[in-house]
């Protein structure tokens, strides 16, 4: 479980009326000490990127193949391809 998840969940327990008082502050303190880590802004750059770059690529692939896609995208598809390494027959 990551740091951000365990944060989450901390933050979702300061918020129920069903927990106690004394696990509030617990969980106060335990997302304090996570947020203060820095652990979440590391997660967070890690999400920014795309969760299977193979897929991410096959997208672009099929973009240029499309008939029905403009020649806007497919400029884009062309540039992230070649950004990536990936030679395209144009």
């Amino acid at each position: 479980m990551s740091a951000k998840q365990v944060a989450g969940g901390h933050k979702a327990a300061i918020n129920n009326d069903n927990v106690p008082q004394e696990s509030k502050e617990h969980s106060k303190q335990v997302v304090d000490e996570i947020e203060g880590s820095g652990e979440t802004e590391v997660e967070s750059a890690a999400e920014d990127r795309p969760k299977n770059d193979g897929n991410v690529i096959g997208g672009h692939k099929a973009t240029l193949k499309n008939p029905n896609v403009g020649e806007e995208a497919k400029e884009h598809s062309r540039q992230v391809l070649s950004e990536n390494g990936v030679q395209v027959d144009v």
